[in-house]
C-alpha cells in the first residue's frame, strides 16, 4: 500500500503583526489553498486544525472554528496541539483519514495571532509541576536564553563563531527578500547582522526569530482523486511525529534537566535526529536525496544543528556549508528558501504547514526569485515543546 498522498493546493497569509483574530488568517489562507487546488468548500470532507493557546476557547477547537468560519458545510473536523509541531500533526491526521480510506479531499489549517515579544507560558496561577512555568518563573529563561546557551555550545564544541551565525542570517534575508509573505522581506549584510543589539550572548536581535501573526493551509486528496482532477501534483510520501525515547541526554526546551543514562542503554537514535530518519525511512529515500530543506531557525545557529541532524553533513561540518555556500539557492542543499523563521517570526500552528506550502512551491517551480532549479524532492523538520518531533517530506 502506498503511503503517499497528493497536496493539490496551498495558501498562506502574510506573516506579520495585524492585530486581529487568527480566524482572520486562517480562512484567507484557506481560500486561497482551495483556489490553487482549483475545488470548492463544499468538496472538502475533513478539516485538520492546528491550535493556538492564545486565543481562548476557539483556538482549542481549531479545525471546527475554521469549518464554521468558511460556512457548515457537514465536514468531519479534529484539532491537534503539539506546540510548534500542531501543524505537522494536523497534516499527519488528515494524511492518515486519507490513506485509510475514510476521506478523499483534506483541508489543513494553521493560523495564530502572537504576544509582543517573546512566547512566555500562558494561564495563571502556580503550576509547579510545569517545567515551562518553572523555566520562566524559577530560572527566569525565555527563549533566547535556550538559544543563546546553545549557540556557546556550538562554538565550544565545533568552533562555529559570531560570523558564522550572521552569515546564516544574511543567507535567510537574501531568500527572505524574494518571498511576498515574509515579515521582514529585506536582505540583511553581515554588517548590519553584527551591528544589531546584543539579546543573549552570542546572539544579536537579528539571529532570533521574532513572534509573528500568519496562517498557512494545504489541500490534501488522495491520489486516485488527484489523478482525476490533476495532470501534475506535488505528493507526500512521509510524515514523521516521533518523541523521544529513554534516557534522553541532551537538554531539549523547556527541560533544564536530562534523563541520567548510568547504567541505561542508549537509544540507538537520539531524539532529534530520529526525527528525519523516520520521515526517510518512511519514503525510502535518504538525506543525499534531498534538493532542499527547510528547517527550524529559531536562531541562526540553531539552523546549523538542523543541518547535522537532518543528515545533510556530519557532526562539526555544519559551519563548513554556510562558510562553503552549500545552502544558500544555487549551492548544493538550500535551505530555508522561504526565508525561514527569520524572515517570517513564528506563528506556532501555521508553521510546519508553511514549510510544506515553501517545499510545494519550490517542487512547483513557482518559488520566483528564490528558485531551487530541478528540485523534485524536499524535506522539512522542527519539533515542539515537550518532546514533538515535526518532519514531512515532499516529491514530485
Amino acid at each position: 500500500m502506498s503511503n503517499e498522498v497528493a497536496i493539490l493546493g496551498v495558501g498562506m497569509h502574510p506573516w506579520g503583526k495585524w492585530g486581529r483574530s487568527f480566524v482572520e488568517y486562517g480562512v484567507k489562507a484557506a481560500k486561497d489553498a482551495l483556489a490553487d487546488a482549483g475545488i470548492e468548500w463544499k468538496d472538502v470532507q475533513f478539516v485538520a486544525g492546528g491550535d493556538t493557546i492564545r486565543n481562548g476557547y476557539p483556538g482549542y477547537v481549531a479545525g471546527a472554528t475554521f469549518a464554521q468560519a468558511m460556512g457548515w458545510q457537514g465536514a468531519q473536523v479534529s484539532s491537534s496541539y503539539g506546540a510548534c509541531a500542531s501543524g505537522s500533526q494536523a497534516i499527519a491526521t488528515a494524511r492518515a483519514q486519507i490513506l485509510a480510506g475514510l476521506c478523499d479531499v483534506a483541508l489543513v489549517v494553521g493560523a495564530d495571532t502572537t504576544p509582543k515579544g517573546f512566547f512566555a507560558p500562558t494561564g495563571g496561577g502556580d503550576r509547579t509541576r510545569d517545567p515551562d512555568w518553572l523555566r520562566f518563573r524559577l530560572v527566569g529563561a525565555t527563549n533566547p536564553v535556550y538559544f543563546g546557551l546553545w549557540a556557546r555550545r556550538r562554538m565550544e564544541l565545533f568552533g562555529a563563531t559570531e560570523q558564522d551565525f550572521a552569515k546564516v542570517k544574511v543567507k535567510n534575508s537574501q531568500h527572505g527578500a524574494q518571498n511576498p509573505n515574509a515579515r521582514y522581506p529585506k536582505a540583511f549584510s553581515m554588517e548590519e547582522v553584527l551591528a544589531s543589539p546584543m539579546v543573549s550572548d552570542p546572539l544579536r536581535l537579528l539571529q532570533i526569530c521574532a513572534t509573528s501573526d500568519g496562517g498557512a493551509a494545504i489541500v490534501l486528496t488522495s491520489m486516485e482523486y488527484a489523478r482525476k482532477h490533476a495532470t501534475d501534483f506535488v505528493t507526500i510520501p512521509a510524515v514523521s511525529n516521533v518523541t523521544p525515547k529513554y534516557p534522553n541526554t541532551l537538554i531539549e526546551m523547556p527541560n533544564f534537566s536530562t534523563d541520567s543514562g548510568a547504567g541505561v542503554q542508549m537509544p540507538d537514535v537520539p531524539f532529534r535526529p530520529s526525527i528525519a530518519k523516520h520521515a526517510y525511512e518512511q519514503a525510502g529515500v535518504g538525506p543525499e536525496d534531498m534538493d532542499l530543506a527547510e528547517v527550524y531557525d529559531l536562531s541562526s545557529a540553531l539552523e546549523l544543528d538542523w543541518y547535522e541532524i537532518i543528515g545533510l553533513c556530519k557532526e562539526g561540518e555544519a559551519e563548513k556549508l554556510v562558510r562553503d555556500g552549500d545552502t544558500s539557492v544555487g549551492g548544493r542543499i538550500p535551505v530555508n528558501t522561504s526565508g525561514g523563521l527569520g524572515a517570517f517570526g513564528e506563528a506556532i500552528p501555521a508553521q510546519a504547514i508553511a514549510q510544506v506550502c515553501e517545499l510545494t512551491w519550490q517542487l512547483r517551480g513557482q518559488a520566483q526569485g528564490r528558485q531551487v532549479e530541478g528540485a523534485h524532492l524536499g524535506i522539512t523538520a522542527n519539533y515542539g515543546l515537550f518532546g514533538h518531533g515535526s518532519s514531512v517530506i515532499a516529491k514530485r
